[in-house]
Order: C-alpha cells, then structure tokens, then sequence
C-alpha cells in the first residue's frame, strides 16, 4: 500500500510504498477514503507535544473516514498515531479496534465528514454538554474562521442560540465565519488590548452574552469575558493567541463567571461516537460544513508544509 510515514520528527511526511497492515482479532483493516492534515497531526509529529516523541517512521493521522475492508459500512475511526505506538490514516489501508468505528448514515460524503471530524465534535460537546446551551441564548465564537469555529458557529444556531456572534483574525477567516451564519463579525488585530477588542465585542452584540466558546485564550479571551452577562460561562479549547490570559480577578468575581475547561480526550466512546453521528447527519442535511480542500495522498508533503504554515483557505484532506 502507499501510505505517509513521518521519518524525522519536525519533518514533512514522506510517501513510500509499505507492507500492508494484518488484521488482527476485533481489528479489521479499514480501506481509507479520507483522511484530514489537523492541528494534532502536527504537534504529534513535531517531537514537542505533551505525549512526548514518538518512534520513527510511523504513518500520521489521527481519524479518518474509510469502508471497513470485510463488508463495505462506511465508517469514521480514530487512532492513537503519534500519541502512542501505532499507525494512523494517512495511507490507503489502516487497522483499527473494531469498538472504535463509527458506522457513518448512507450518503455521507467522506471527505466532508473527515473535514469535521473532531474539530466538529469538540464545537458541538464544548457548546452543548460543556457550555450547556440553551434556547434563546446569544453566543460568542473567538477564532471563527477555523475549523472549529465555523462548525461552532453553525452548530450554536442549529442548537438554539437567538444570536451568534464571531471573531477571526484574518479577512479570509472573518469572510468564513460570515459565510457559516455568524450575525455580526469581528475583527480581531495583532495590537489589540483587552478594553479595546472587549469594547468592539461588546457593541457587535445584543446584550450581554451568555456563552463564549474559545480556542485562542490569551487577550481575545479575557477581552470576551467583559462581554458576559452574570453567571455567563467561557469555554475554552485551545490556546492559539497565548498559554496564558490577563483575564481581570474583578470581572471572574464581579459577574460569577464561569470558565470551563474542554478537550475530547475526556469523551467516553459512546460519547464521541453519538457526536460523530449527530455531524454526520446534520453534514448529511446541508446544516453542517468547514471550508476543506481535497488533496490526493501523494501530494502528503505538500499539503503537510501549507497546512502548517496556513498557506491554505481551509482544512486540507488526503484522498488515497
């Protein structure tokens, strides 16, 4: 089979032909359709994340979209690769425990769900089961051109919010957050400080907001947290504008806000696999979709260098 293996850590990963993987008891092997580059991918394969550095050459890829090699169900899998020992989806076969397939409805575009995967997922757990969205509510989505974001975006709408609000950072971001149904858009800038952008966040929305959803923490966050209502709740997923935040001890307390913390590695299977189902279909209807871009899988490198230089207008996934 052919298949993208990361050789040196910090390294693009390079296309070679392999042996193909055996399968094994309750693990069959998975004929891969598509398989998205994410944020993961690359911090696993940098050789700097938290799991530590992984043994070279393994194949990247932390989920994927395939048919189960046996019967032909279209499923969503995950994978360990880069986090622990093991091969991932980004070559034409994959194995994977049979309890982690995620059987997809009849008609799923592959490539369209492998795009939302679990950037999709963690915007509907962290707005719905995190968050605790309610009817009527008016959300706040910082760093709306990803991914995430966008599916966020469409997601809060889908679940009741009255009105959502977005921030992105670049023109091409803040066209995407638009183009996924956000109400007002902002701007977000590199000089920005706290009373500033909370200023401008604040008269982008109607009244006070009752749920931020965050990946960037940093100012963007502690700026979105000026713009909640007493009781208001910030989820934060990620780190992208900054590890820390200057959010102020007088508005935590003054306003008895929450910030909560998300990730999916907290997720039961039965959890992700509900959520996975729950994207599908709604991406099945025509209520749910990222910007992506379809790239074969030999073109692994390639697509791997824009993808972590941002030299692309959306996710980028590996067709084999």
């Amino acid at each position: 089979m052919r298949a993208a293996r990361i050789v040196t850590c910090g390294e693009p990963p390079v296309v070679a032909e392999c042996p193909d993987p055996e399968p094994g008891p309750d693990e069959p092997l998975v004929r891969v359709l598509a398989a998205p580059i994410t944020p993961l991918d690359l911090l696993c394969a940098s050789g700097t994340s938290y799991f530590g550095t992984p043994a070279t050459p393994y194949v990247p890829g932390v989920q994927g979209v395939g048919t189960v090699a046996d019967d032909g169900r279209l499923v969503w899998f995950p994978t360990r690769a880069g986090m622990a020992p093991g091969d991932g989806s980004m070559a034409e076969l994959a194995r994977v425990p049979a309890a982690d397939l995620v059987e997809l409805p009849a008609g799923a575009d592959p490539v369209a769900v492998a795009a939302l995967g679990l950037s999709a997922v963690a915007a509907y757990q962290a707005l719905t089961w995190r968050g605790e969205l309610a009817a009527g509510e008016q959300v706040l989505v910082l760093g709306a051109g990803g991914a995430v974001g966008q599916a966020a975006v469409q997601l809060a709408r889908t679940h009741g919010a009255r009105r959502v609000v977005a921030a992105a950072r670049s023109a091409a971001a803040r066209e995407r957050a638009a183009e996924a149904g956000a109400d007002a858009v902002v701007a977000l800038e590199p000089g920005d400080d706290v009373a500033g952008l909370a200023a401008r966040l604040t008269a982008a929305c109607d009244g006070p907001v009752d749920l931020v959803l965050d990946p960037l923490y940093g100012i963007p966050a502690a700026a979105a947290a000026r713009t909640l209502r007493a009781g208001g709740r910030l989820v934060n997923l990620g780190g992208s504008a900054g590890e820390t935040s200057p959010l102020d001890s007088s508005t935590l307390r003054g306003r008895s806000l929450r910030i909560l913390g998300y990730t999916n590695n907290e997720l039961t299977g039965g959890q992700r696999a509900a959520a996975i189902g729950h994207v599908a279909s709604l991406a099945l209807e025509g209520r749910l979709h990222v910007t992506h871009e379809r790239v074969p899988l030999t073109d692994a490198a390639t697509a791997w260098h824009r993808q972590s230089t941002g030299a692309t207008s959306g996710r980028l996934v590996l067709t084999p």
